[in-house]
């Protein structure tokens, strides 16, 4: 039997109502971060939660209920990145989990949305060196964040 991936993602707080339509598509279809697994691969959304709101309070529990639940990797979901402002603690939150619970943490699920592309590059809000690494697995060719707008 083909061994599972199980996922967890943490979305921002201020889209606590999102239905995450996005992130499902974009597993199903290997897209944006989750391009990382292969189609083959058997993987699995086994926890879905926010935040808690900024600082993040729930980053501190929520891994610790994904893992027990099986989760072997945690995606950010792309609402941190895309939000305005974008998430402050989005490094804050990758180290802290990674040390703590010793568990892959992705930035990022499905593609950046045209929409927020074009309104974060007129800002200039992804300029500064540290967001190339935390965008790229996010990042798409135009008709692909079309797609997710």
């Amino acid at each position: 039997m083909e061994e599972k991936t199980n996922i967890g993602i943490i979305i921002c707080d201020r889209y606590r109502s999102c239905a995450g339509g996005k992130c499902f598509r974009s597993l199903r279809n290997r897209e944006g971060a989750f391009s990382i697994y292969s189609h083959d691969d058997n993987v699995e959304i086994a926890g879905y939660t926010s935040c808690g709101g900024c600082p993040g309070g729930n980053i501190e529990y929520a891994p610790e209920e994904m893992i027990k639940n099986g989760v072997k990797v945690i995606h950010f979901a792309t609402g941190l990145l895309v939000g305005y402002p974008p998430c402050p603690y989005i490094d804050h939150f990758k180290s802290f989990i990674e040390e703590k619970y010793k568990i892959e943490v992705v930035v990022g699920t499905h593609p950046i949305p045209e929409k927020y592309f074009l309104t974060h590059s007129a800002l200039g809000t992804w300029d500064a060196p540290e967001w190339e690494d935390l965008l790229r697995p996010t990042l798409a060719d135009k008709p692909t964040r079309l797609a997710y707008d």
